[in-house]
C-alpha cells in the first residue's frame, strides 16, 4: 500500500487514506463468522524467533491481553462513523468509507441473534461523518456534523431518528455548524458543546442546550450555558448519575487545502490531550483525573457498565520523531466510585473511530481504522471488523 494511503500518517503526504476496502458483503449476513484470538496473539516473533518489542516511543501501555473473538463484519467498512446501542441493537450510522466516498445510510447489528441486517437511508441532507449523536432509550437525536467526503464544510441540521419505527424527523437546527461537537442528555435537555468552528480546525468553545421530550424539542431556540474548558472534536461525553463527563479529545483538525476544487484534507497541527471535565447540580465545570495518556477520536468508542465508563481504543500524541499520527491499541476504564482510572487490556490491534457496544458481559467493537502492524502504530487500513471479549473491570 502506498505511503499516501494513511488517513493522517505524514505531513508530506496528508490523506488518501485508503487503497483497498473490504468488499461489501451486503446489508444482512446471515450467521457469525467465528475466529478467536489467542491472549498472546499480538506479539510477533522476528526471522531468528526471538521476540519483537515496540518502541517506548510509540507509547504502548503495560496491559491484560485478552481472548478476541470475531463476530460477523459490517456490510462496509467506516471510519468516524457514529454508533448508538438501544437495548441489544447497535445502530451504526455514516462514515467514511474512503477519503472520497461517505455513507448515508444505517446498519443495526443484534446482540442476540449476533447478525447484522435491517439497513436504512439517512435523510439526504444529514452530515455523514463528525456528527454528535445521544439517545433516551427510543429516539437518536443527530446533531450538526461534517457534510461530504474529504474535508468539506459542516452542516447545522439536526434530525431525530424514531427506533421504534425507523422512521426520521427534523429538528432544530444548531445556531452555527459543527464538527464532532461533545452531545449529551442531561437534566431533560439535549446539551451540545465544543467540537471544532466551521474551519474544521478552530477549537470551539461553545455549549448550548434545548429541553427536549420524546424526540421533539420543548422550545423554540437553543440556550446558552457555560462554555467548555477546552473545546475541540472527537471526545467521549458520558452521564452517570446526575454528572456530565467530557473525556479526551483533540485541538486542531485537518483542514481543506486553500482552492481545492474537492475540499482535499490538509494537514494542519493537532494537539491531543488526557483532560476530564464533568459538570455537576452546581453547574461548574470540575477537573477529573486525566486519562492514563492522551486520546482522541473516541467519541463513541465507550461505554458504562458497573459504575465505569469503559473506553475503546483512539489517536493520541504523534510520533515524537516521525510526526505521524500513532493509534491506541488499550481498553481504558474510569471507576466513578474511585475515581481512578485502569489500563484493562489490549486490542487486537490498534484502531481509532470505535464503535462500541456492550452485551451479556462481552464488549463488542467495529469498524474504524486500524494500524500498520504490530511494530507500526500509524493508520492504514479503514475497517468493517467486529470483535468481541469477555470485559473484566477492576473493582
Amino acid at each position: 500500500m502506498p505511503r499516501a494511503s494513511s488517513f493522517g500518517t505524514c505531513c508530506r503526504l496528508p490523506l488518501g487514506f485508503i487503497s483497498s476496502l473490504l468488499p461489501c458483503p451486503g446489508t444482512y449476513l446471515p450467521s457469525p463468522v467465528i475466529e478467536k484470538l489467542p491472549p498472546e496473539s499480538n506479539k510477533k516473533k522476528d526471522k531468528e524467533g526471538k521476540e519483537r518489542k515496540l518502541s517506548a516511543t510509540f507509547q504502548d501501555l503495560d496491559a491484560p491481553q485478552l481472548q478476541w473473538e470475531k463476530m460477523a463484519a459490517a456490510p462496509v467498512p467506516r471510519l468516524d462513523g457514529a454508533a448508538i446501542q438501544i437495548r441489544n441493537l447497535l445502530y451504526v450510522f455514516a462514515g467514511y468509507g474512503n477519503i472520497n466516498l461517505v455513507h448515508s445510510h444505517v446498519d443495526i447489528y443484534n446482540f442476540v441473534d449476533n447478525k447484522w441486517g435491517g439497513r436504512f437511508d439517512m435523510p439526504k441532507e444529514m452530515a455523514h461523518s463528525h456528527l454528535g449523536m445521544v439517545t433516551d432509550g427510543r429516539f437518536i437525536y443527530i446533531v450538526t456534523g461534517q457534510y461530504g467526503p474529504q474535508c468539506r464544510g459542516p452542516t447545522a441540521k439536526t434530525f431525530v431518528l424514531d427506533t421504534d419505527t425507523n422512521t426520521w424527523s427534523d429538528f432544530i437546527s444548531l445556531p452555527v455548524p459543527r464538527y464532532a461537537p461533545a452531545t449529551q442528555l442531561w437534566r431533560g435537555r439535549l446539551h451540545v458543546m465544543g467540537g471544532s468552528k466551521e474551519n474544521r480546525h478552530t477549537p470551539g468553545l461553545e455549549h448550548w442546550s434545548i429541553a427536549v421530550k420524546d424526540g421533539k424539542a420543548l422550545e423554540k431556540e437553543w440556550r446558552s450555558e457555560i462554555p467548555i474548558p477546552r473545546g475541540g472534536p472527537h471526545r467521549a461525553c458520558v452521564v452517570v448519575d446526575d454528572r456530565l463527563f467530557v473525556i479526551g479529545g483533540q485541538e486542531g483538525d485537518f483542514m481543506a487545502k486553500p482552492g481545492s476544487p474537492i475540499f482535499k484534507c490538509s494537514r494542519r497541527l493537532e494537539v491531543v490531550f488526557s483532560d476530564v471535565y464533568m459538570l455537576d447540580e452546581e453547574m461548574k465545570w470540575k477537573v477529573m483525573p486525566p486519562m492514563p495518556k492522551p486520546d482522541s477520536h473516541i467519541e463513541f468508542a465507550w461505554k458504562v457498565v458497573n459504575n465505569s465508563i469503559v473506553i475503546v481504543g483512539g489517536t493520541t500524541e504523534k510520533h515524537p520523531e516521525t510526526k505521524k499520527m500513532v493509534l491506541v491499541g488499550e481498553i481504558f476504564q474510569f471507576n466513578l466510585n474511585t475515581m481512578k482510572w485502569y489500563v484493562i487490556g489490549k486490542l487486537p490491534y490498534r484502531v481509532k473511530t470505535t464503535l462500541v457496544g456492550y452485551w451479556d458481559g462481552q464488549l463488542y467493537f467495529t469498524s474504524g481504522q486500524r494500524d500498520k502492524g504490530p511494530d507500526d502504530p500509524g493508520p492504514r487500513k479503514v475497517i468493517a471488523e467486529m470483535w468481541r471479549t469477555k470485559l473484566i473491570l477492576n473493582p
